[in-house]
């Protein structure tokens, strides 16, 4: 064999993104053919392409440039990317992304694997503007249509820690924002939790933070950068999504006008014609008889209440004796939330998917089999094509469809900006309520926002009483 067909360990290193050591050691191990050639160990090509392939190795791809030069009708690009759950709606709405920017190395994969002619970027602090149209490889003076993407919300997490933009990653969402306002699309799309509504944050001359103080500070650089934001709570239930899942949802435009609602196309009865929430046995149905489920058992202590719960049912179900035991802790301090210790019903949509930090998978079990959920099933209650390859350890695959935007709202939201870009109105359902939740939307939210602060310049004999955007 000719010496061109080896690689030194420093090379099989940089291919497989790990240290000169750990490849000494698979050689030592034997798990990596290797021959001695004086003072060095020489690897052959086709023996480490058998290593990665019989060992399922999976590696972190570069960040990488668009090599197409054709531009799409519409440009736009894609942050915070994940397991493309928005990309994949957004497209399916006819708004495809010429470029990706994700960090986290699972979703990376996952980005390569299935879309892999797109560009892709990693960490957002790192790339200037510029940098990043060249990385999309568009011309010069290219109009950029649509930016869109979730940036991370645990820093605005009702069950975060609501450090809001003292935490590090409330500042890549500034960062996201800064790199809008450089970039200026027609529209801007951030998605997020419903507790970015609620964020506290100092707010102007308020030294101590408020709530909803977070959301009022992107309102104001959003409006400084010339967009005008619509912003509303919408549940991802009503928009075909076989999952009750709660998301803020704003979109920007640039100008004085204002993008409309989304257009539901679903209602939980069927009410203001329009179709039932879709169920969880209409998701699970559409998976193949022959589907390999792949999952994380449940620990014998916790399957024991699972087999004493029927369909539909959860921990409060239980006997009283064994709710105590069930939940332990959480129960005393009155915690226990709704997902936990939950076996589902067919003929409902699913709650929102979670993983619990403190459990392998998830707390929602299989209405009638005593497993959690698959990460198959989980892919088809998001919206994910059965052809798409989720990469990673199985508790990442969990994590990653679990942190998913349904794809079913990402089309919502694609419609309704093609909507706006071709002057077509949106169908409007004045008595629909878009949430259980009182002021959600830029209108009552705003409203009540004004009171708030007026109540607070009051309290404090402020001089001057505010009012947003001034």
């Amino acid at each position: 064999m000719p010496l061109s067909d080896f690689i030194t360990v420093n090379e099989a290193s940089s291919i497989l993104k790990v240290t000169t050591q750990h490849v000494r050691t698979l050689i030592r191990n034997e798990n990596l053919p290797a021959e001695r050639v004086g003072s060095q160990w020489l690897i052959s090509k086709s023996a480490l392409e058998a290593y990665i392939s019989d060992n399922d190795v999976m590696i972190e791809p570069d960040d990488r440039m668009r090599e197409s030069l054709v531009l799409p009708k519409i440009v736009a690009m894609s942050f915070f990317s994940g397991a493309m759950g928005l990309d994949i709606g957004m497209k399916n709405g006819g708004i495809d992304a010429v470029l990706a920017c994700e960090f986290n190395k699972f979703c990376r994969m996952t980005i390569a694997k299935n879309n892999p002619d797109i560009a892709l970027i990693g960490d957002i602090e790192k790339y200037s503007s510029k940098e990043i149209m060249k990385m999309a490889n568009l011309p010069e003076g290219t109009k950029v249509d649509v930016i869109f993407g979730g940036p991370p919300c645990q820093a605005f997490s009702t069950a975060g820690n609501r450090k809001g933009f003292e935490d590090a990653r409330g500042n890549v969402f500034l960062r996201y924002l800064e790199i809008v306002g450089e970039i200026k699309p027609t529209y801007v799309v951030i998605e997020n939790v419903r507790g970015l509504l609620s964020a506290t944050y100092p707010y102007k001359e308020f030294s101590e933070p408020i709530k909803g103080g977070a959301l009022l500070v992107i309102l104001d650089k959003l409006k400084e950068l010339g967009y005008t934001v619509s912003f509303n709570l919408y549940n991802a239930a009503n928009y075909g999504a076989p999952q009750i899942r709660e998301r803020v949802v704003m979109i920007g435009k640039l100008g004085k006008e204002k993008v409309a609602y989304l257009t539901p196309t679903h209602a939980e009865n069927g009410n203001n014609g329009l179709e039932p929430w879709r169920t969880l046995r209409e998701a699970l149905d559409e998976l193949p008889d022959n589907t390999e489920h792949h999952y994380i058992e449940f620990p014998e202590k916790r399957l024991r209440f699972y087999r004493i719960l029927k369909e539909g049912q959860y921990w409060k179900d239980l006997p009283p004796d064994l709710q105590v035991e069930a939940m332990g802790s959480k129960l005393q301090l009155g915690g226990g939330k709704t997902g936990f210790l939950r076996r589902l019903k067919f003929d409902r949509p699913s709650p929102t998917l979670v993983t619990n930090p403190t459990m392998p998978a998830t707390d929602l079990c299989h209405p009638t089999l005593d497993r959690p959920l698959s990460v198959e099933e989980y892919s088809r209650i998001q919206g994910f094509p059965l052809d798409w390859k989720i990469c990673g350890p199985v508790l990442e695959q969990y994590k990653q469809i679990g942190n998913a935007v349904p794809i079913r709202l990402g089309e919502a939201i694609a419609r309704t900006i093609i909507n706006d870009m071709n002057g077509t109105p949106d169908e409007h359902h004045n008595s629909y309520e878009f949430s259980r939740y009182k002021n959600t939307s830029d209108v009552t939210w705003c409203s009540q926002m004004e009171a708030v602060l007026a109540k607070i310049s009051a309290t404090n004999n402020a001089a001057e009483q505010l009012t947003l955007f001034d």
